[in-house]
Parts: structure tokens; C-alpha cells; sequence
């Protein structure tokens, strides 16, 4: 009876003598080798009845796993045997481990977060495809823009729509002024991308953090302050900034906004291109057509937004040159800011 040769050969398996790598290859060719005696008893279901072949066929599967386990078993303690066979000198010194770092941009992205949330800011994140609302149009830009070129913009396909690798973070403050009734005091970081050319000053795709404060009765003095506290904080208290006339089309008023150099302290060098200054970001009291596209009463709330690129600071911060080291991953340029962790 197939039962009788299958109970005959688990209790073989469970009193066979493993004690030397012999033995065990002896165990391997008689329980697992190509002509194993389990196999055999495989054949055999051939001629058992149909209804007690499914109870037969779980008794073998579970007398072959009994077989590997046992095999398995053996092998991982003939190797833990040889490992502690060996000398250890427990006096020699361990192998240093290499220590990571922050990147750089994730460490200035960090310090700018940190330094507007302690101020009130909270942090609002939105997708990276974006439709033309939340892109373009809900930021007052209209059909004719530039920005919508495909000199500028990555358009893609999804779902029979066109949809859009976002060209600013802008698009996240519209959801946000979307869902949430002022006042509204958020900061927005992210990547995004835009269709240029990869150069030492430019990059298809890099990150930004913009800023946006809606309440009544916010004025362009409070976005002033605002970032003459960014500035001192991120640069040193002896930092001043000035602004300059500017335009966007979600922003009117508009200003470029500069920090004084603190490499040269103003007094001309070549990375201020000798005028004193640094532009750091684009800003703006938001204008009323893009409050009232999202839902916001224009004559009751006003607002300010600001945006900078994190490259742009981390540059600025790190005298770096090229900014396409930063998407390289050169383990020589990384390993310089191991001491921001």
C-alpha cells in the first residue's frame, strides 16, 4: 500500500544520521536527487483510485517539504560550525563606514521651509500634472501667453486630455485657495519643469517654493517685511533687499526682488556681476481677476504671493556654478555637505 511506503519513508527521513557533508549528499540523492524514492512513490498515484489521490498527493508535498527542510537544516549549521571555527581578533579595529549627506538642495529647501514656518506658514503640496486651470488660466494667464508655447511647457496626454508638467507651484496655491477660505498663510514647494535647454544656468526641470498670505487688509508693506525677514534669516541680519518693477500675470503690482551681496558686501565682485546685488525671487500683491477665478471675494480679501527657485538660493549659499551638479549624483560634490546633516 502506498500509504504503508509513505509512513515507512517519513520515519526514515526523521531518523537519518546527518553528521558529516557524506552523509548528507548520501541523504540528498536517496530523498531529493533526480531518482529519489519520493518521486517514485509519485508514479504510483497513477494507479490510485481517483477520490484519494488529492489526500495522497498533500501527504507527499508535505513528505518532500519534511526531506528539504531537513537537508536545509543540516546545511546552515555546517556553516554556522565553520564560522565559529574561525579566530576573531576582537581587538582589531572595525571598518569605517562611509557617512551620507543631505543633498544640497534638500538642506537649503529645509532652512527656507523652517524659516517662513516659524512665521506662520503652513506646507501645501499639490500633483506634478497639472490641467490648464490650475496652470495657466486660474493665474490670469490668458489664451495669447507666451508661457503656454511649447517652447516652454511640457504638455502630455492622459486620458484624452492635455495636461501639463507644471511650470511653477502656483498651481498648488489655487487649490489651495480652491478648498480653503482665508485668511490663507502657505508656502508651496515642489518641482517643476519647463521645456529649455540644459546648461550651467538652466535646467528642464528644477524646484521652486513659493509663498502665499491672503487676509483682509494684507498691503504691499506686509510682503516687504515679509521678505526682508526671509532675507536676514536665510542671509545673515546684515542683509538688506530692494525691489524692482516687474511683471507676472497672477501678480499687480510685481517686483524682482535682490539681496544684498554678502560675499563682497556690496562693494562689486564677479558673481554680483560688481553692482551689489543678488535677484532671489519674484513677488507681487495677487491679483483680484485670480482671487475671484478661485472663489475669493476680491473687494473684501487682498494678498501677496513670492516664488524662488531653491537652486537659485543654494547657489547663492554654496557658490555653485553649474547648476547641473546638482542632478548628477557626484559623490565627490555631495560629499562636501556632509557637516549639514
Amino acid at each position: 500500500m502506498i500509504q504503508d511506503k509513505i509512513a515507512q519513508i517519513r520515519e526514515e527521513i526523521i531518523n537519518f544520521d546527518l553528521q558529516n557533508s557524506t552523509q548528507l549528499e548520501d541523504f540528498r540523492i536517496k530523498f531529493l536527487g533526480s531518482k529519489n524514492c519520493i518521486k517514485d512513490l509519485f508514479s504510483d498515484l497513477k494507479n490510485v483510485a481517483n477520490e484519494d489521490k488529492k489526500v495522497l498527493g498533500l501527504e507527499l508535498n508535505s513528505l518532500k517539504i519534511l526531506a528539504e527542510e531537513k537537508f536545509n537544516s543540516f546545511q546552515y549549521d555546517q556553516k554556522g560550525n565553520k564560522s565559529l571555527n574561525k579566530r576573531i581578533d576582537v581587538s582589531r579595529p572595525s571598518e569605517s563606514s562611509p557617512v551620507g549627506s543631505h543633498h544640497p538642495l534638500s538642506l537649503v529647501r529645509d532652512e527656507i521651509i523652517g524659516i517662513f514656518k516659524r512665521i506662520g506658514f503652513t506646507i501645501s503640496e499639490g500633483p506634478e500634472i497639472e490641467d490648464d486651470w490650475h496652470n495657466f488660466s486660474a493665474l490670469n494667464f490668458p489664451p495669447e501667453h507666451p508661457a503656454r508655447d511649447m517652447q516652454d511647457t511640457f504638455f502630455i496626454q492622459k486620458d484624452e486630455r492635455e495636461m501639463a508638467l507644471r511650470t511653477h507651484t502656483s498651481s498648488v496655491q489655487v487649490r489651495v485657495m480652491e478648498s480653503t477660505p482665508p485668511p490663507i498663510r502657505t508656502i508651496s514647494p515642489g518641482r517643476v519643469y519647463r521645456n529649455e535647454a540644459i546648461s550651467a544656468r538652466a535646467h528642464c526641470f528644477f524646484h521652486q517654493i513659493e509663498g502665499l498670505y491672503i487676509d483682509k487688509g494684507v498691503s504691499f508693506a506686509d510682503l516687504k517685511q515679509t521678505l526682508l525677514h526671509f532675507a536676514k534669516e536665510m542671509f545673515g541680519s546684515q542683509a538688506q533687499i530692494r525691489m524692482r518693477p516687474s511683471y507676472f500675470p497672477f501678480t499687480e503690482p510685481s517686483a524682482e526682488v535682490d539681496v544684498s551681496c554678502s560675499l563682497c558686501n556690496q562693494k562689486g565682485c564677479n558673481v554680483c556681476k560688481y553692482s551689489g546685488w543678488l535677484e532671489i525671487m519674484g513677488c507681487g500683491m495677487v491679483d483680484p481677476n485670480v482671487l475671484t477665478a478661485c472663489g475669493i471675494d476680491a473687494k473684501k480679501y487682498s494678498g501677496f504671493a513670492f516664488g524662488m527657485g531653491v537652486e537659485r538660493i543654494a547657489q547663492l549659499k554654496y557658490r555653485v556654478a553649474d547648476l547641473r551638479m546638482y542632478s548628477e549624483n557626484d559623490a565627490r560634490f555631495l560629499k562636501q555637505f556632509q557637516s549639514g546633516i
